[in-house]
């Protein structure tokens, strides 16, 4: 947890809408393109996600992701590891037995211990997975709800179906260009009499 990237940012603004009451299951790329991020960037934090047990995946066109388990069940802190991995904040290089004066022979009373310093950052990084171990998914889906107008989540949903049935549309027009383009072959392969 060295530092918490964007993947976190665009992984929990992405689990928010997955989170709606009836929210349908949603491709990665479109709550990419839904929140004007990048898609491939997302699509590689959703296996992650996955493989966590926050999100489970369907194929097909109809497929997508929604959640694995109800969103009061995900802590931000599951996010931030199942992104980001459970590295820790602070990596003690033990600097503090390296003194030019001590050349090259540092006493034990310079090295004995847990640092000061890295003890303090042990301390800032209990206090800061224990406060992202409190919030939930459901906590910041309502506080999302308390800011967005009324209508917000409608429009989201409707957006995301909208997509939905682009996609259809589009498979439809795929399948009907391929049946027209084998029936024209098959006449063109016909031997004449």
């Amino acid at each position: 947890m060295a530092h918490l990237g964007s993947s976190v940012e665009y992984g929990l603004h992405c689990l928010l809408w997955l989170a709606a009451p009836d929210a349908a299951p949603a491709s990665s790329r479109d709550l990419a393109e839904l929140q004007g991020v990048s898609p491939s960037f997302v699509a590689k934090i959703f296996p992650k996600l996955e493989k966590a047990g926050i999100v489970s995946a369907s194929a097909g066109i109809h497929g997508g992701y929604r959640l694995a388990r109800p969103a009061a069940k995900i802590t931000v802190l599951d996010v931030v590891d199942a992104i980001e991995g459970h590295k820790p904040l602070f990596d003690c290089q033990e600097i503090r037995g390296r003194c030019a004066i001590f050349k090259g022979k540092a006493p034990a009373w310079s090295t004995q211990g847990v640092c000061s310093i890295h003890a303090v950052m042990l301390r800032a990084e209990q206090s800061m997975r224990a406060e992202l171990g409190r919030a939930t998914l459901a906590d910041l889906v309502t506080t999302v709800a308390r800011k967005a107008p009324a209508g917000m989540p409608s429009e989201i949903k409707v957006w995301l179906t909208g997509r939905l049935a682009a996609r259809s549309e589009a498979q439809a027009e795929g399948r009907t260009a391929q049946a027209k383009q084998a029936a024209a072959s098959k006449l063109r392969r016909r031997p004449e009499h």
